[in-house]
């Protein structure tokens, strides 16, 4: 496997964490309040994007290979939650 191709495959592996979270931070700004001590929207998505990368790759251990339903449903799920708190203003 050549560099570009682990790159892809990489790329691929964390793509639904990296949409979710963009579409999620942006989507809570329209349609939340914003809490006291909410972080801003590059440090939202950077949350989700961590907290999704390891929904998929604790999905990847359990169920052996990725691009399960169930996994995605877990992440969608985690990533909501994670959104949430962060824009209840949860402390780190």
């Amino acid at each position: 496997m050549s560099a570009f191709q682990l790159l892809n495959h990489l790329f691929n592996f964390v793509l639904p964490a990296l949409a979710l979270a963009v579409v999620l931070a942006l989507g809570a700004r329209v349609l939340m309040k914003k809490g006291a001590g909410a972080p801003g929207l590059w440090a939202q998505v950077a949350i989700n994007f961590v907290a999704g990368v390891v929904v998929l790759m604790g999905g990847l251990v359990v169920a052996g290979r990725d691009g399960r339903i169930g996994t995605y449903a877990v992440l969608v799920v985690v990533c909501g939650t994670v959104q949430w708190g962060v824009m209840r203003g949860w402390k780190r």
